[in-house]
């Protein structure tokens, strides 16, 4: 019968239990099995029990390392001895270059010219070969394209790719080990490769567990797209968070349409204070896309909706760690 259910649900979306079981098994080798911590002075201040699984530690600095390694690690011989390509401002750049490098093949990287400096030098630093774009989605895709035509590599999205899905959902069959008595996991969502990830692993293991997404106000496509019932894109995104821009795909979009429970929207005041308190108090470094999770929960909307209020055991994914220290100490003010 479980077996019936999970070739459903692979028809139904771009990935299931069994291929996130499968991630595991073929990028364990070769990833972090990221820790998960706590701190009872934030538990105080958020009212409920809070579980940080650290994919700040991950290999590249984030969780796109999974997604990148089962992707490249799924090319057979002949599509993998071409390379592979993606367009990307950050994190899944560097994590792509990262993995194509263990697995000894070219990494092509096209990247908008606004992508943070230090993120577009661990591409570098990875041995990605980056190729600029202007820093319009059109730009990026047509610059990959050509690249795609000149290479023959294969494309690898950052997000809305069932490789890539699969292997974020990893993080959930971890922290459910390490943590089995999590009610409520919250997660960042952008294109949507985490969440969808995360959502269909967590539910398959306990149904009755909630996925809540975490989205800065001035990039709320997902809220938007959740609430009309189809996917809205915005002519313009403006947050702190550069890695929460994206907008979902068609292979994530039905996942958050039908499995993540709700959207919680929160302003960049809100994730630079959570910044702040991941620095202060759990002495751990995570940029603006990755503290999201911490401050949706200390949210007022969170915390005054009565639907939520019995999350008492909440899992956060500190998603990454990259960020551009000039422009958080900008961020923060000059008055300290």
């Amino acid at each position: 019968m479980m077996e019936e259910k999970s070739a459903t649900q692979r028809m139904k979306y771009a990935a299931d239990i069994s291929s996130i079981r499968e991630a595991h098994s073929r990028i364990s080798p070769f990833i972090h099995r990221t820790p998960v911590i706590c701190s009872e002075s934030i538990n105080a201040i958020a009212g409920r029990r809070l579980f940080f699984k650290c994919e700040c530690f991950q290999k590249g600095g984030a969780f796109k390392f999974r997604g990148a390694c089962n992707a490249i690690l799924s090319l057979d011989n002949s599509q993998a001895a071409k390379g592979v390509v993606t367009h990307s401002s950050g994190n899944h750049a560097a994590a792509l270059s990262l993995a194509a490098k263990i697995r000894g093949i070219p990494a092509y990287i096209v990247i908008p010219r606004n992508a943070p400096k230090c993120k577009v030098e661990n591409v570098i630093r990875y041995g990605g070969k980056v190729i600029w774009s202007d820093v319009t989605i059109q730009s990026r895709e047509t610059v990959a394209n050509k690249v795609l035509e000149e290479t023959g590599a294969v494309l690898i999205h950052p997000f809305n790719d069932g490789r890539i899905i699969s292997g974020q959902g990893t993080i959930s069959l971890e922290l459910l080990e390490q943590t089995s008595e999590i009610d409520t996991i919250i997660v960042p969502i952008s294109g949507g490769g985490l969440i969808s990830g995360v959502a269909l692993a967590a539910k398959s293991i306990n149904p009755a567990i909630r996925v809540l997404a975490a989205e800065p106000r001035g990039a709320n496509d997902a809220a938007q797209s959740k609430a009309a019932g189809h996917i809205i894109t915005l002519s313009e995104t403006k947050t702190i968070a550069d890695g929460l821009r994206a907008f979902l795909g068609d292979l994530t979009w039905p996942i958050v349409r039908d499995v993540v429970d709700d959207i919680i929207v929160v302003d960049d005041f809100e994730i630079i204070e959570a910044m702040k308190l991941c620095y202060e108090i759990l002495k751990v470094a995570v940029e603006p896309s990755g503290a999201i999770g911490l401050a949706a929960v200390l949210s007022e909307s969170f915390r005054a909706n009565p639907a939520w209020s019995s999350c008492k055991n909440i899992g956060i994914i500190l998603s990454g760690g990259n960020l551009d220290l000039g422009a958080l100490w900008s961020s923060y003010g000059t008055d300290g």
